[in-house]
């Protein structure tokens, strides 16, 4: 038998109602309980309303995320008087993704521009041979008694900036691929190190002379459009830069590893392309130093003449230490000693033998290598014989050596390095030798090779970087082990 539960008696008065009087008595139930909470909330009685009333109607007002000076955030567990209410807590917000701003300490970077259209004859520019195209008929010459052919091409009526690389033609003066987002640069980049970077990345470029001298072809840029008919032939005008070749990118690396070392003989480096040279591809360009001509670029540099023998006796005799002027008849050149080793030490994370070693004889060269190509590495036999190349000194300066042409080679295990460049070196400078051994080679060289932006994304970013900067690495460590087996002295060797 189904058994039946009544409701309580109570209520059971209340459901005989009629629908209608079963919803007034709910309505009035509900204004009853409305009004006994708000008259509960709304008291003057209760903790904190009358303090917090008009501060609580300003920061409305403001917005939640104002703060006056004296609401100041107390410390974790402290008591508050006021008790945990809303006014005592502070929201933190974050946005999904970070908008940098247009214009950061140190850098403007550039912002997005629209591509112009432009006509295509504008762009017309020699992308084969461009070696010979470059140079109009009637204008090329023979300066001096070496027969240095120039070509000369006008663009001072197209704008050759560094925005060429997202092919617009703006003439904004801020744009520049040399970026800096902290108030200073690394302390091992001097501001004339900055100024010449900005320079050669994103100047406007008024002239583009071609340079063949001795089989070796590069470019000249001149910031001013100067007259040439009242300067001498092939004398800059106004700021330049030599630009090299594609494949010589090392001269960009090698500036940023000098300055890291703290040698400071290189000329400032930095990257560009150009649409009107080497297909666009990204060239280094490095600082013109009139100083290393001092009779002008149909001359010879300012260059030390000294064969491998001549070079071993001066180190023995340490020419110029302590600044004691050697014999007439020593044969000492006018390099201090300690110039070459630092030369040696540059040369040999780089390996850079066209200086010290230009035979090829302190490693097994490859059939492509010049120095085979051209029969030099047979001359090894009598290498006291052999002459030092491309050893360069400022004409005011005759002391210190500039390292200028520094193609290295990344390329060349460690099995196969040239350790003739160390030979008859007994001192290294002691402040790049603590940079090798501190562990900080890798990221000093990380953060100024950022700089560059063309670089760096010529070389394949952040990857590609790292594989450079590994082999020099491993170089170091193999220094490190030479310079203990054979008791290396470490000197401090300033300037």
């Amino acid at each position: 038998m189904e058994t039946f539960h009544r409701p309580p008696r109570s209520l059971g008065g209340f459901w005989r109602f009629c629908a209608s009087r079963r919803t007034l008595v709910f309505s009035v139930c509900l204004v009853v309980y409305v009004l006994v909470l708000v008259l509960q909330v709304g008291h003057p009685s209760w903790p904190g309303w009358g303090r917090r009333s008009d501060r609580d109607s300003y920061r409305r007002s403001r917005g939640l995320y104002h703060f006056q000076a004296g609401d100041a955030l107390r410390a974790p567990g402290a008591a508050d008087p006021a008790g945990p209410t809303r006014s005592n807590v502070v929201y933190i917000t974050f946005r999904a993704k970070r908008q940098k701003p247009a214009i950061l300490r140190g850098t403007v970077k550039p912002k997005a521009r629209r591509k112009s259209r432009r006509n295509n004859q504008d762009y017309a520019a020699p992308t084969q041979n461009r070696a010979r195209t470059l140079a109009r008929p009637g204008q090329a010459r023979t300066l001096g008694s070496n027969s240095t052919s120039w070509g000369e091409t006008e663009i001072s009526n197209m704008d050759y900036r560094l925005s060429e690389v997202n092919q617009t033609s703006h003439t904004d003066p801020q744009v520049s691929s040399i970026r800096i987002y902290s108030q200073r640069a690394p302390p091992w980049l001097g501001a004339e190190d900055v100024r010449a970077m900005r320079f050669l990345a994103g100047a406007k470029v008024a002239r583009i002379r071609e340079v063949s001298s001795r089989g070796f072809t590069s470019f000249l840029m001149s910031e001013s459009d100067t007259d040439q008919t009242r300067t001498p032939p092939g004398v800059c005008g106004g700021r330049c830069g030599l630009i090299r070749s594609p494949v010589d990118s090392t001269e960009v690396f090698g500036f940023h590893l000098d300055r890291v070392l703290g040698l400071n003989r290189t000329l400032p480096a930095a990257t560009r392309r150009f649409r009107v040279l080497h297909d666009g591809q990204p060239c280094p360009v490095v600082l013109w130093d009139a100083s290393l001509y001092p009779e002008g670029l149909a001359a010879s540099r300012s260059t030390v003449r000294l064969t491998w023998g001549e070079y071993q006796s001066s180190l023995k005799q340490r020419c110029w230490h302590r600044n004691v002027a050697p014999k007439p008849e020593s044969g000492c050149s006018t390099v201090h000693h300690y110039e070459w080793s630092k030369l040696a030490l540059f040369d040999f994370l780089l390996q850079i033998h066209n200086r010290l070693d230009q035979c090829c004889c302190g490693f097994r060269p490859r059939a492509q290598d010049v120095c085979v190509k051209q029969g030099l590495h047979a001359e090894c036999v009598e290498r006291g014989r052999i002459a030092l190349a491309d050893i360069v000194h400022r004409s005011h300066d005759p002391r210190r050596l500039v390292f200028s042409n520094n193609k290295g080679f990344f390329d060349r295990n460690e099995d196969n390095l040239d350790f003739q460049l160390l030979d008859g070196i007994k001192e290294l400078p002691e402040r790049s030798v603590e940079v090798l051994r501190s562990g900080r080679l890798r990221q000093c060289l990380l953060q100024s090779l950022f700089l560059d932006q063309v670089f760096w994304e010529s070389q394949g970013g952040r990857r590609g970087i790292d594989k450079l900067i590994e082999v020099v690495e491993r170089r170091a460590k193999v220094l490190l082990t030479f310079i203990n087996a054979h008791g290396i002295k470490v000197t401090p060797m300033g300037g």
